[in-house]
């Protein structure tokens, strides 16, 4: 049974999430917080599996209270967040400090669509509450941030080393195209911050809904100094630039001229999660200039079937973040598993690779890739 700990100021958001848990779950409710501080008393005394918390509540807000809770009783905290700007922003700031995912609720919670966020919540609260047993606690976020400390076979791994594929890209890339879910608020950051300013565009689609793309753009254009910002529709890609696609949005390139690089969001209704990295890649094969693809962490297996048709229509460079370093390592152990990955790297190594690979002119100019 996962214990669960619920922080939220609204006694009927508190109801509800009780509610959402129900029967069947598996989840125990062993305790309810009406404000941060008395959710980090009682993450102390009750030591709960996860704990779910609001950003926005008097006495002490979601924010401090998961700075708290990870200096003195680490423990997964899915951040149940408004979709505004300001929660947005906070809740970016929430993951960095430790809490390790998040739900998106409307402002109104007559507007809660109750079916679908209970089923999305239940999932991670048992994926996380799952996890706690698995990953050594002590080292505050950086247990639920690198759970390379956790025995190997806690990640299921295979004992045998990684199948790679031998790159025979020879080209300097015009375009690199990242996909990304849970954990990219942490690892964005490094990733960033080591590939630098590159002499060719780059596109992220990090799995997000509306108004958390926004955010998160503007918080590492800060971080890291780079051009980062959201994508919007018509967009023209340009060296040094990095897109972040719009939450809840899915983006595609095209190829307006030789050379001459635009982004267009185009929602796919069959893509099951937006902004999806399977349209992004696939749209990425019919560019003209050389494209890498990037699979960094995050649940389930995007980016896999768009890795394959990178690999077959262009034979793409595939670089996938190494597992011991991802927050989830499902999206990047399905692309190593199909042995699509030309290299497995660490966030800082992948863009310390991209530097060296992207140094040269954007279109046909020959480099050695050592």
């Amino acid at each position: 049974m996962i214990k669960l700990l619920i922080s939220d100021d609204s006694a009927f958001m508190r109801i509800a999430i009780r509610k959402m848990v129900g029967d069947g779950a598996k989840i125990s409710v062993v305790g309810e917080a009406p404000n941060g501080q008395v959710a980090v008393q009682m993450a102390r005394e009750l030591r709960p599996d996860v704990i779910t918390m609001d950003v926005e509540m008097p006495v002490m807000n979601g924010l401090d209270a998961v700075r708290e809770i990870m200096a003195s009783a680490p423990c997964p905290i899915i951040m149940v967040s408004s979709l505004t700007e300001r929660d947005s922003a906070t809740t970016i700031k929430a993951l960095e400090l430790g809490a390790v995912d998040f739900i998106a609720k409307q402002s109104s919670f007559v507007q809660l669509d109750i079916a679908k966020i209970g089923q999305e919540l239940v999932e991670k609260l048992r994926f996380w509450g799952q996890r706690k047993r698995r990953v050594p606690l002590g080292g505050g976020a950086a247990a639920f941030r690198s759970p390379a400390a956790a025995p190997a076979s806690a990640f299921d791994m295979p004992a045998a080393p990684p199948r790679l594929r031998r790159d025979s890209q020879q080209q300097s890339p015009g375009l690199i195209v990242v996909g990304i879910s849970t954990g990219g608020p942490v690892t964005l950051p490094p990733f960033l911050k080591a590939m630098g300013a590159l002499k060719c565009p780059v596109v992220i689609a990090q799995h997000m809904p509306p108004m958390f793309t926004a955010g998160l753009a503007a918080h590492l254009r800060i971080d890291t100094g780079l051009n980062v910002i959201e994508s919007s529709d018509n967009l023209e890609l340009k060296p040094g630039m990095v897109v972040i696609a719009k939450g809840g949005q899915d983006v595609v390139v095209r190829e307006s001229a030789p050379g001459m690089l635009r982004l267009f969001e185009r929602l796919n209704p069959e893509a099951p999660i937006h902004p999806n990295a399977n349209v992004l890649f696939a749209s990425a094969t019919r560019v003209s200039c050389p494209v890498i693809g990037v699979v960094m962490t995050g649940m389930g297996s995007d980016g896999l079937q768009g890795s394959r048709e990178l690999i077959d229509a262009r034979g793409a460079t595939i670089l996938a973040q190494d597992p011991s370093t991802c927050v989830v390592d499902g999206m990047p152990g399905s692309v190593i598993e199909a042995g699509l990955a030309t290299a497995i790297l660490s966030p800082q190594d992948i863009g310390r690779r991209l530097a060296r690979l992207a140094g040269q002119s954007m279109f046909g100019t020959s480099s050695s890739l050592a």
